[in-house]
């Protein structure tokens, strides 16, 4: 079975109508794409001929095949054009007139010089929504600079609360910025998505997303806590430099796994005196927990090195506290919930074989996503989207490869 026809016959999720093109590399705007693939747009990830787009080529490998691009580049279709050729950019204008979505990453000179910017975009097609998605925004003094989503982290105010009091600042052990910028770029795009199909008078759609900007807006208290108390929250481990409990960090049991504990209600932390044996009638109110917090903490630390994993858990379930193992992705993998919600599922690759990889989330079970296609060849689809979707002719197609353009 072709490509496309397994596209077509796997046919799912909310969004069956919504076409959109990226002229978007490795994570940030393609991960706003490969969230609307996975609930069924019609993405087309455009990369230059030869190497294609450097995601192909990061992270490990398996008999020298990467496997980063088989998730970042699933559900999409993956067509070569050479933007430096005047022809090249005629061809993208095509693409962005099939489009209702574009999502750019090029820096702000780039975007002009290749008429892919928010002016060029919108006179080639006035419905269009344009996610520009850069290091620094378009409006300020450092719209022409490069950036990465390290950089967003770091000038989100995330690194700076996440490590322990007497260590560095500490970044996750992910692409988080550029993750969550991909995420609220989906959200973003759906937002005037749905102005676009209520509003007759809808006129297009530019959405501007520093790399910065999707962290900073989730840390909802750092701003009006500075603001108004004049405190610069810091680190505090496996605590939160702004709590809404008393009882929040992780501690090891004797079998060596670290459990994270989180307690926040007055009842749940009542619950963990009681379990460590002290006097409940010092925990009822929030000042008192708050004033015993460190006493708490210590507690149930000795509580837990004394124990073995299971039997933690087991206690802290008895006694509705909510508790869990810091897993690994072996212990995702060999998880029953994640069975249960079948968030792990197996796709078909033409390299790898049979692969395990993130189910399309959130679940909708009415008329759920679908991954029907990992992280496709190199030019994969450049017949079936310029010949079949924008029309150009077979003489047309020959002449652009034929000067190195697809």
């Amino acid at each position: 079975m072709s490509a496309k026809e397994n596209r077509d016959n796997t046919r799912q999720g909310q969004l069956h109508d919504l076409k959109v093109v990226e002229f978007a590399h490795v994570v940030a705007g393609p991960m706003a794409g490969s969230l609307l693939a996975d609930q069924g747009a019609e993405v087309v990830h455009v990369e230059p001929p030869g190497l294609g787009d450097a995601a192909r080529q990061m992270g490990p490998k398996r008999d020298n095949v990467p496997l980063w691009f088989k998730v970042a580049g699933r559900n999409k279709r993956s067509v070569t054009l050479d933007l430096h050729h005047e022809s090249g950019r005629d061809v993208a204008h095509r693409l962005v007139e099939w489009a209702d979505v574009v999502i750019v990453t090029l820096r702000n000179d780039r975007l002009r010089k290749w008429e892919l910017d928010w002016d060029a975009v919108h006179r080639v097609n006035p419905k269009a929504i344009l996610l520009q998605i850069s290091g620094y925004g378009a409006n300020t003094s450092l719209a022409d600079a490069p950036g990465f989503g390290k950089m967003g982290e770091a000038r989100s105010g995330v690194v700076h609360l996440t490590g322990f009091p007497d260590g560095p600042p500490v970044h996750t052990g992910f692409s988080h910025g550029d993750a969550v910028t991909g995420l609220m770029g989906a959200y973003a795009i759906m937002a005037a998505a749905y102005r676009r199909a209520t509003d007759p008078d809808f006129d297009g759609e530019w959405i501007d997303l520093a790399l910065f900007e999707p962290l900073y807006r989730l840390v909802e208290w750092q701003i009006i806590i500075h603001d108004q108390l004049g405190i610069d929250p810091m680190r505090a481990g496996n605590q939160l430099a702004v709590a809404p409990a008393a009882v929040i960090n992780s501690y090891q049991s004797t079998d060596g796994d670290w459990i994270t504990v989180t307690s926040a209600t007055l009842r749940s932390v009542i619950n963990i005196a009681r379990l460590l044996g002290f006097d409940e009638d010092e925990y009822r109110t929030s000042e008192q927990q708050l004033a015993n917090k460190k006493h708490l903490d210590d507690g149930l630390r000795e509580w837990i090195a004394k124990r073995s994993t299971a039997d933690t858990l087991a206690a802290l379930s008895a006694a509705e506290v909510v508790a869990s193992r810091v897993f690994s992705a072996a212990d995702i993998a060999a998880d029953p919930i994640y069975a249960e919600r079948d968030d792990i599922i197996t796709v078909e690759d033409p390299d790898l074989g049979p692969v395990r990889m993130q189910a399309a989330l959130p679940h909708f079970r009415r008329q759920p996503g679908a991954v029907w296609r990992s992280g496709p060849a190199l030019g994969e689809d450049n017949a079936l989207v310029y010949r079949d979707w924008l029309g150009l002719s077979v003489e047309e197609i020959n002449n652009l490869e034929r000067h190195g353009v697809v």
